[in-house]
């Protein structure tokens, strides 16, 4: 629940931090320095560090996708809409994880998971109405490039399911990290440039070290834990509350109150993350399809952002 609320608040600080650092030049810092932190803890936890032999291909692939195509993105939609928009949409990710498995044949959506993407869709609908009839183009722009970063991290989710070597969460986590970040760094360093170091405010300061120290670091660790102690599937429901965090957190910190059909929009989508992580109850026979979803999700933990 400390990771959820990390996670929640983080939205709100990122764009604190963009401020005085724009785009992606904040996206580069960020990652860059969280890369070398996470290899420092890999160092330190598990001794030497070494490229792996074999899945390389896969961590690079991953890395693109879930770091680079996602953060792009998603800096580019939270600099053109609501950080209660970007939280929600982005909270769509585990119903989309469920669409792309059942297109690409790893599993089949069962009843809970259809009702789930059905609620889920119908929030994010009325989160994009948040306009009303006139649809601002500049806030549409912003949600739909969420959307599609949206799209490639549940895309990055189903590709981890495919690290087959044995490799630690924190040591997949730094590989795919230390693929990702060159070309975030290479195209925010233009940014980095320009910004004028003396002029960065103490807000805009706390809002990078939040985003970086506390958003990629110690609420990762907290969310591994707790994979490893209560189990994927477990912590995952604990996961589909970070929206709703991201959206009421951001009322203090940046004064954006909650429309009325975000409150809406936010309780569809959560209900239909929720339904569709649904597992069947007592006295119910699991179907080959969901056991073989349970034995996936046992395998070992997934990273998230």
């Amino acid at each position: 629940m400390v990771a959820v609320l990390i996670w929640g608040a983080n939205f709100s600080f990122i764009k604190l931090g963009m401020a005085s650092i724009p785009g992606l030049g904040f996206a580069g810092l960020r990652f860059t320095t969280a890369t070398i932190l996470l290899f420092l803890l890999l160092r330190w936890r598990e001794g030497r560090v070494t490229w792996p032999t074999e899945g390389w291909g896969r961590l690079i692939l991953l890395g693109l996708l879930g770091n680079t195509g996602y953060q792009i993105l998603f800096m580019y939609g939270l600099t053109h809409t609501s950080v209660g928009n970007v939280a929600l949409l982005v909270g769509t990710s585990p119903v989309m994880v469920a669409v792309l498995a059942s297109i690409t044949g790893l599993e089949r959506l069962t009843a809970a998971t259809r009702a789930g993407v059905a609620l889920a869709f119908g929030g994010v609908l009325l989160v994009l109405s948040r306009s009303g009839l006139r649809l601002e183009m500049e806030t549409l722009r912003g949600d739909a490039a969420v959307f599609l970063a949206s799209l490639c991290w549940a895309g990055y989710t189903l590709l981890l399911r495919g690290v087959r070597e044995p490799m630690s969460s924190l040591r997949v986590t730094a590989f795919t990290m230390l693929t990702g970040s060159p070309m975030l760094l290479l195209l925010g360093l233009p940014t980095l440039l320009q910004v004028h170091w003396d002029r960065v405010t103490p807000i805009s300061w706390t809002g990078t070290a939040y985003a970086t120290l506390l958003g990629l670091i110690v609420a990762y660790l907290m969310w591994n834990n707790g994979v490893r102690v209560v189990g994927s599937a477990r912590t995952a429901v604990f996961g589909s509350g970070t929206p709703v965090a991201a959206m009421f957190l951001a009322w203090p910190i940046l004064g954006e109150r909650p429309a009325s059909l975000q409150l809406i929009g936010a309780a569809l989508i959560v209900s239909g993350v929720l339904l569709s992580r649904r597992r069947p109850g007592p006295g119910r026979e699991i179907t080959a399809d969901e056991r073989e979803e349970m034995q996936l999700e046992a395998a070992g933990p997934m990273t998230d952002r």
